[in-house]
């Protein structure tokens, strides 16, 4: 939570609607504004949440915020390559995988090797274009 009060950071708790439960958080974190407008993006769900579809929702909602009320231009998430559930959830959300990096992170006091995904507002913007257009079979009904 301390971490969460700096002022390049920004944390986000994803909650159960029923009971308010946590069920994991999403973290915008070394947030630089100026020229570059982007931030890094890490997530987690507590395990007996993990792979029902709560981080994707929440995923959906924290870029819909970085990139209009934050005005974010760029949301990078570093996944080891190993970890698939996350790998899964990036893109779902419409990240692209833009790199490799050796020894990237240090990680349960290892350096660990990262996949760098990336979503710029343009990505962000393309998908929201996409997922409101109608689908061919959708226009085919409403025109019987």
């Amino acid at each position: 939570m301390k971490r969460c009060r700096q002022p390049n950071v920004k944390c986000f708790l994803v909650c159960g609607r029923a009971d308010g439960a946590i069920l994991g958080a999403l973290i915008l974190s070394e947030i630089v504004r100026g020229v570059f407008q982007s931030a890094y993006l890490g997530y987690y769900a507590q395990q007996p949440y993990a792979g029902k579809g709560y981080m994707t929702e929440a995923m959906r909602l924290v870029l819909r915020h970085a990139f209009t009320t934050m005005r974010l231009h760029r949301v990078e998430a570093n996944v080891q390559p190993e970890n698939a559930a996350s790998i899964a959830v990036v893109k779902r959300s419409g990240f692209r995988l833009e790199g490799f990096s050796p020894r990237y992170l240090k990680v349960a006091g290892r350096w660990r090797d990262h996949q760098r995904w990336a979503m710029t507002i343009d990505d962000w913007l393309r998908l929201r274009r996409r997922a409101r257009a109608p689908t061919a079979r959708a226009q085919k009904r409403a025109a019987s």
